[in-house]
């Protein structure tokens, strides 16, 4: 066999392989992370959105919840919470901003993820309502205070008294079908 067709060979089997793994990675992995950080808890992965029901509130209890934001290498807007932390009573809804300004000189839609931090609280994080269950477009040079209404369950174990939502901000823009339409 000549060095040309086995060097070929190697070269072929080393592209399929290549693909193979890129495969593996967009499609396989992210569900079982999912499943993995759902079964175990950790993570620290939010929930979807919460509906308050008949929540008791826990004055008797304090919880500092700090706030971070942070771009992907990729996004290039201004994104940071309006406020550092807030004390809150477990079960009391809370409603904090976060601050999004798109300074670019074109039109753009994000999607935010959340993480928190110890990662066995995100069961006791509820959300009624967050700019992170939405694609949040901004056109070029455009500004918004992004609202989030969060409740501490007052179930959180005794030994937590601080907890950190941090927020990641991808750019997404590439992702949607017609950009423009989700600005109107």
């Amino acid at each position: 066999m000549s060095t040309d067709a086995s060097n070929r060979r190697v070269v072929v089997k080393s592209l399929f392989g290549a693909a193979g793994m890129f495969a593996f990675a967009i499609f396989v992995l992210p569900p079982m992370y999912d499943l993995f950080c759902e079964i175990t808890g950790l993570g620290g992965k939010t929930g979807d959105e919460y509906t308050a029901v008949d929540v008791r509130v826990d004055t008797s209890r304090e919880v500092r919840v700090r706030f971070v934001a942070s771009n992907n290498a990729s996004m290039p807007w201004v994104f940071k919470p309006t406020k550092d932390s807030v004390v809150v009573h477990p079960g009391e809804p809370t409603e904090i901003t976060y601050f999004a300004h798109n300074i670019t000189d074109e039109d753009m839609v994000s999607q935010a993820i959340p993480s928190l931090v110890p990662n066995n609280v995100a069961d006791y994080f509820h959300k009624t309502e967050c700019f992170c269950f939405e694609n949040q477009p901004l056109a070029a040079g455009e500004q918004a205070d992004l609202k989030l209404i969060f409740i501490i369950d007052p179930d959180l174990p005794e030994g937590v008294n601080s907890v950190t939502l941090s927020y990641t901000i991808f750019d997404i823009t590439d992702r949607m079908a017609n950009p423009i339409a989700q600005l109107q």
